[in-house]
């Protein structure tokens, strides 16, 4: 059976840094492209980062040069290190893993308030 587990969002002010992490089981992971994505209320899931099996980074424009996607294959696990957060990052946020299929996590909430 896959699982996903996001953990580490939570409430933090403007400016702050949240560290999300996403542990995988179930599948190969180190075969896997690894990516999170997010969800505001009311709007269409969008993609934040990903990362190849090969390590290679994407970033969407809005958090380039805040965020980092890294990956751990030893601990089947990758991070979203945000930094420099904005009242904008408000969102569930989503790990995704796919190869042969594509697996989706439960989400875990960020919210950026004063």
């Amino acid at each position: 059976q896959v699982q996903l587990v996001e953990s580490g969002g939570g409430l933090v002010q403007p400016g702050g840094s949240l560290r999300l992490s996403c542990a995988a089981s179930g599948i190969i992971f180190s075969r896997y492209a690894m990516g999170w994505y997010r969800q505001a209320p009311g709007k269409q899931r969008e993609v934040v980062a990903t990362i190849t099996s090969g390590g290679r980074t994407n970033y969407a424009d809005s958090v380039k040069g805040r965020f980092i996607i890294s990956r751990d294959n030893a601990k089947n696990t990758v991070y979203l290190q945000m930094n420099t957060l904005k009242p904008e990052d408000t969102a569930v946020y989503y790990c995704n893993a796919k190869w042969d299929r594509s697996y989706w996590g439960q989400g875990t909430q960020v919210t950026v308030s004063s």
